[in-house]
């Protein structure tokens, strides 16, 4: 399996300004694996250490911070002998240790030469736990799940990719049936590493639907184990609600849906926790789409999207026999998939921050506004071929962006004021950004 973050590994490795590296994701988003992979592939050796499986190495950082005493140490647990440059040493589940994330900044300080990555599957929770981050001696690296690009190349179409890169939309549109399928398959299986690889070798949609949903019990089953115990019964309701809260006309999320009466203070440490542990991610409304688009933002009003569309589609139990269906798939439950799916391809590009617009009074509704250097752009997505665009009109003739960005099921095409990006090209996006 290929994952795109392997090449940031190796810009990360050649740097000279090279820190300890943290990498953050949702559990069984491929963190372990990808540092593994990267270690075997581009380093004499690799020393790796669990810390939820390993707890008598936390003895090595008590006390002081001695980082001859910890390589010693190391070595000896491995049985691997560790040189600078040449090793990757791996601390994954480090949260479980917060006395190794401290001992980063003394590798960084003391000893740079060593080559380290660290990994936690609820990292987030862990720092706003009172564990102490070495603030500028560390880098940090998001991994999301595989997006549809990873997808296409661990399912055996790198040609399909090939024809995408060479921006030749006739022959694009020649293949359309291709993508086109391969994409209401994504919206099924989704990116986490397991479903697809297991999708890859078997095509089989019901062991794949069996492997979310265990996926699925590991979170709730983290939710009982790391969240604070008073507060799991606030996250159960709100990551349940989260496929109807999508299924709405108005994607905003709101507090009634979870119960009559419900206030946001009520849940802002389930919606906090969950947003920490990589599983959900708010998307605010901004009041003006002007730069910087963190100035306008209107913490009060937000849409909340799921780590993966896969993963979405098995809370719903969505059927494979949809997959039949023409393209139906794309307009379930008010085009909550599709929604999904763009939020999910638009931050696995992780280049820009992403918000939503709409009017005061609802007369429009941007579904996305991205902020590119110093360009805001508006992303509307449309889960069929219909071309009507009534609010990206309004927000054009309103704000007049230098470029409009329309996501559907219809071919690319150029307007004078408005490009149509097919769903299943949307890794183009970033050629049309100025």
């Amino acid at each position: 399996m290929k994952r795109a973050k392997l090449e940031e590994l190796i810009a990360w490795k050649n740097s000279p300004s090279r820190k300890p590296l943290i990498i953050r994701g949702a559990r069984q988003t491929g963190k372990t694996w990808l540092m593994k992979e990267f270690g075997k592939s581009h380093y004499a050796r690799m020393v790796y250490v669990d810390f939820e499986k390993n707890r008598r190495l936390a003895g090595l950082f008590q006390g002081d911070y001695n980082i001859n005493r910890i390589m010693l140490g190391l070595q000896v647990e491995t049985g691997i002998k560790i040189t600078e440059n040449d090793t990757l040493i791996i601390f994954d589940e480090i949260q479980a240790v917060p006395q190794a994330i401290t001992s980063l900044k003394y590798f960084y300080d003391e000893a740079p030469g060593y080559h380290i990555i660290a990994a936690g599957s609820t990292l987030g929770v862990a720092m706003h736990a009172g564990i102490s981050f070495p603030v500028g001696k560390i880098a940090f690296m998001d991994l999301h799940p595989l997006n549809f690009s990873e997808f296409l190349a661990a399912t055996g179409d790198e040609p399909l990719l090939g024809i995408l890169d060479q921006d030749d939309w006739q022959l694009i549109k020649t293949f359309k049936d291709r993508y086109i399928e391969r994409l209401k398959q994504y919206y099924f299986v989704g990116g986490m590493p397991e479903a697809v690889s297991t999708f890859a070798d078997s095509s089989d949609f019901i062991v794949v639907r069996n492997i979310q949903k265990q996926i699925l019990d590991t979170y709730e089953h983290d939710f009982s184990k790391y969240a604070p115990a008073e507060t799991v019964p606030r996250i159960r309701m709100v990551w349940n609600s989260i496929p109807s809260q999508l299924a709405k006309e108005n994607k905003k999320f709101f507090y009634g849906l979870l119960k009559e009466g419900a206030r946001a203070k009520e849940f802002e440490l389930a919606l906090s926790w969950l947003i920490d542990s990589g599983l959900a991610k708010k998307v605010f409304r901004v009041t003006k789409p002007s730069y910087p688009l963190k100035a306008y933002e209107d913490n009060k009003a937000f849409k909340l999207f799921m780590v993966d569309t896969g993963l979405l589609s098995a809370m719903t139990d969505l059927d494979a026999k949809v997959l039949l269906e023409s393209n139906r798939i794309f307009s379930e439950f008010k085009g909550a998939l599709t929604e999904q799916f763009v939020f999910q391809q638009l931050v696995s590009i992780g280049e820009f921050p992403v918000y939503y617009w709409s009017a005061e009074r609802s007369t429009a509704e941007i579904d996305f506004l991205i902020q590119y250097k110093n360009n805001i752009i508006p992303v509307e997505v449309k889960a069929e071929e219909n071309l009507h665009a009534k609010s990206l009109r309004v927000y054009h003739d309103k704000f007049n962006p230098s470029i409009s960005i329309r996501i559907s099921m219809s071919d690319f095409r150029q307007q004078e004021w408005l490009t149509n990006l097919p769903l299943y090209a949307l890794s183009k996006l970033k050629s049309f950004l100025l």
